[in-house]
């Protein structure tokens, strides 16, 4: 029978180890942690659990820490997981039917078809791994349902939020290039259709740390890319692309029918981009 590993990288973690484990616990052949020198229990927590831990100095880009986690896999298949996910018992017998009886991927939910076409678009190097294309599933989509200050988000273009979670062992890697990169998969990929629940930012500090380290990798891309420093580019960054984003979020994709929840995620995440443009600016300043 093929064998399931679950591989995690975490840096100080305490806080959310024990949930993501204890949804896994009962499917996992194996457990990997991969920890960034972390100073709070997250270890010790995920040791109690049986996980192998092996510790990794911290990257800027941590997907270079998760492709070393991936790397010590041992099973057939990979469950690639954040700390702060949480498996539901519905997405766990899923997946326990593909380690079993193989992949299948039957008529997709029509949002997940939209946010297929919006990743083929963003990246279309992606849409030859999709349905229609020849060769066996390697790999699959979960939809994430993201918890914000305690409350599920439906709306403001938040759900399904897909991401590449399981995949066949050395059919998937992480180009390691920017913290908003999608895993590249050698082969098909599918769909599973229940969700993975995804305590995003439980709290305000938490998002704003988050933000804090989104927007200084963001920084440092416009600096690679060689975005101009003048009042024009200052004026779009500062207000033409947070408006367009906030009202993209909260009008187009409904964000107003999640209440004031759906009107502050609109908010905060339309003020990424002020934020990494003055960083980026004040780089040049020292």
């Amino acid at each position: 029978m093929n064998k399931l590993s679950v591989v995690l990288a975490v840096r100080n973690e305490e806080k959310n180890i024990a949930s993501c484990l204890s949804s896994i616990k009962d499917i996992a052949d194996e457990i990997i942690v991969v920890d960034e020198y972390s100073t709070d229990k997250t270890v010790e927590i995920a040791k109690e659990f049986g996980a192998k831990v092996y510790e990794e100095p911290h990257h800027e880009i941590f997907h270079i820490t998760k492709q070393k986690a991936l790397d010590k896999a041992t099973g057939d298949w990979v469950l690639q997981l954040d700390a702060d996910e949480v498996v539901t018992s519905d997405l766990s017998k899923e997946i326990m039917e593909v380690i079993k009886f193989g992949p299948n991927q039957g008529k997709l939910n029509p949002l997940f078809e939209r946010h297929q076409r919006l990743i083929e678009k963003r990246d279309p190097a992606f849409a030859k791994s999709f349905g229609g294309h020849g060769g066996p599933i390697v790999a699959f989509f979960i939809p994430r349902l993201n918890l914000f200050l305690g409350k599920p988000l439906i709306h403001a273009g938040v759900y399904p939020d897909p991401a590449i979670r399981l995949i066949k062992r050395g059919k998937g890697h992480f180009p390691a290039k920017s913290v908003h990169e999608m895993m590249k998969i050698d082969g098909k990929i599918g769909w599973l259709s229940s969700n993975m629940l995804h305590n995003d930012s439980p709290t305000l500090k938490r998002y704003f740390i988050r933000l804090n380290r989104y927007t200084d990798l963001q920084a440092q891309e416009l600096k690679e890319k060689r975005v101009p420093r003048n009042i024009f580019y200052l004026f779009v960054y500062s207000t033409i692309k947070p408006l367009f984003v906030f009202l993209n979020l909260f009008i187009r994709h409904k964000g107003f029918l999640d209440g004031i929840y759906g009107f502050l995620w609109s908010a905060l995440s339309a003020m990424h981009y002020p934020i990494a443009y003055f960083k980026f600016w004040t780089m040049y300043n020292g």
